[in-house]
């Protein structure tokens, strides 16, 4: 059975740091593209950041690009997400699953507030 766990969410004031992590276990974590999403209540699922099977290549959305780093351990079977300079606008639960959209985690709040 697939399962995604995400950890690493909460309350942060703006211009902090997160750091996400995506634990996978029941795949061969290594063949999947994996990608961030969030949500926010009211708005559709919106793709943060995506990463390649080997981890050499990223792409990120406009909204993110600069200030998140998407990367992965794959003998870990864990991914990452690092948020620097956090703006109230990333307010969301956040999201890891595979970029085909197969798997998906549960989800982890993000809070961004003063």
């Amino acid at each position: 059975q697939v399962q995604f766990v995400e950890s690493g969410g909460g309350l942060v004031q703006p211009g902090g740091s997160l750091r996400l992590s995506c634990a996978a276990s029941g795949m061969i974590f290594s063949s999947y593209v994996m990608a961030w999403y969030r949500q926010t209540p009211g708005k559709q699922r919106e793709w943060v950041a995506r990463i390649s099977r080997e981890g050499y290549k990223y792409y990120y959305a406009d909204s993110v690009k600069g200030r998140f780093t998407i990367s992965r351990d794959n003998a870990k079977n864990t991914m990452y997400l690092q948020m620097n300079n956090l703006k109230p606008e990333d307010t969301a639960v956040y999201f890891c699953a595979s970029y085909d959209g197969t798997y998906w985690g549960q989800g982890t709040q993000v809070t961004v507030s003063s």
